[in-house]
């Protein structure tokens, strides 16, 4: 019987996910890795290579780690419940002329779920990912996410849908070190290949980063659906045509194929027109909106103006603003301009290092 407990520890064959297992092995947790194989990409009909976390070599490092320490390995399919909610999804908010943001989605609805799932099962008392974030029990008893010590490798802004029942068991190892203690880390359990190897920061299931490739593959005649739709700009005046809504995003300069003398911008998107609307750098900047499917973690609920730096998208340093619930969503007011909201994305709130909560942005307004 291990003195510190059971943790399932999810593993993809790569250094961190490795170096955590090994790291709470080492600490006198009893460990048992698993491998959540998400998506087969030769489904997708993609030109690249399948790489990242779900292909043989991945299963393979993951399942050997375990095997070299002693610890039990299993691989879990889930292909069938990320698929059904998670590309769904991310099909769905394109279509709707929104940016998507599939990463999030997945941890807080399919793989914690999936994990603990599974935890439940194999008498595990915590789960235990990768991820380079803290957890901590803050004085009001609730579990809070706090950002790791590295800010180039920070990932808790994918983590503010987490509720508190899955926080509460989640130990996250890697948030008090940087990647190159991780790395140096690998090297010292024996791994030093581990440190060489290839991180993906693609979305799983489009690894050739191609989403428009991955949509018309999806969407039997999307092309031509949306074909034949105009550029325009804040007046209407039609400034050319474009490829299909869904093939373009809020902020978005490169890959317009539109010569107007000077740099442009997408800033709305219109489904129900088939419009995309042009405009300068400026035309971006808006300070208000609205988020909805809010989680709030370090706070059950918040009072009117409070306070926060919120986050519109995950490399986003973050603008103070003013939080505002409003039945069930929350209305956010930043001090001074930001750039390039884009429905879809997600809106996460800071208070220090802490994550008070977040949500997805509905939509964005200059008042």
């Amino acid at each position: 019987m291990s003195r510190k407990g059971k943790v399932l520890v999810a593993m993809s064959g790569g250094i961190d996910s490795t170096v955590t297992a090994l790291m709470l092995n080492q600490e006198g947790y009893e460990v048992v890795g698993i491998t959540m194989k998400t998506w087969d990409y030769t489904a997708s009909g993609g030109s690249k290579k399948e790489t990242g976390c779900c292909n043989l070599d991945s299963f393979n490092d993951a399942r050997m780690a375990a095997v070299q320490h002693g610890f039990a390995h299993y691989i879990l399919d889930i292909r069938e419940e990320f698929g059904d909610f998670v590309i769904e999804n991310f099909v769905d908010e394109y279509l709707a002329g929104r940016t998507p943001n599939p990463c999030v989605l997945c941890n807080t609805h399919i793989k914690w779920r999936a994990l603990l799932k599974r935890a439940d099962a194999l008498d595990c008392e915590f789960i235990a990912t990768g991820h380079y974030a803290k957890i901590r029990q803050h004085d009001n008893g609730r579990f809070v996410v706090s950002k790791a010590i590295d800010d180039t490798k920070d990932q808790s802004y994918v983590l503010w849908g987490l509720q508190q029942d899955l926080l509460s068991r989640t130990l996250l190892p890697l948030g008090p070190y940087r990647k190159t203690e991780i790395r140096q880390m690998a090297h010292d359990f024996g791994y030093p290949e581990l440190a060489k190897k290839h991180e993906s920061y693609e979305i799983c299931f489009v690894p050739d980063n191609d989403y428009r490739g991955f949509l018309k593959r999806k969407v039997e005649g999307l092309e031509e659906r949306v074909a034949g739709g105009n550029f325009i700009d804040k007046n209407g005046k039609v400034l050319g045509q474009h490829k299909g809504y869904p093939f373009y995003t809020i902020g978005q300069r490169k890959g317009l194929d539109i010569a107007m003398g000077r740099p442009v911008f997408v800033t709305h998107i219109d489904p129900e027109k088939n419009t995309v609307m042009l405009g300068d750098e400026e035309d971006l900047d808006q300070n208000e909106m609205m988020v909805s499917k809010i989680n709030m973690i370090k706070y059950d609920a918040i009072s009117d103006g409070m306070e926060a730096i919120t986050k519109i998208r995950y490399k986003d340093r973050g603008a103070i603003s003013n939080l505002y619930p409003d039945n069930g969503q929350m209305k956010v007011r930043f001090y001074e301009h930001v750039k390039g909201i884009a429905p879809g994305q997600s809106a996460v709130f800071y208070e220090g290092d802490d994550v008070m909560g977040g949500g997805i942005i509905q939509r964005g307004e200059l008042v």
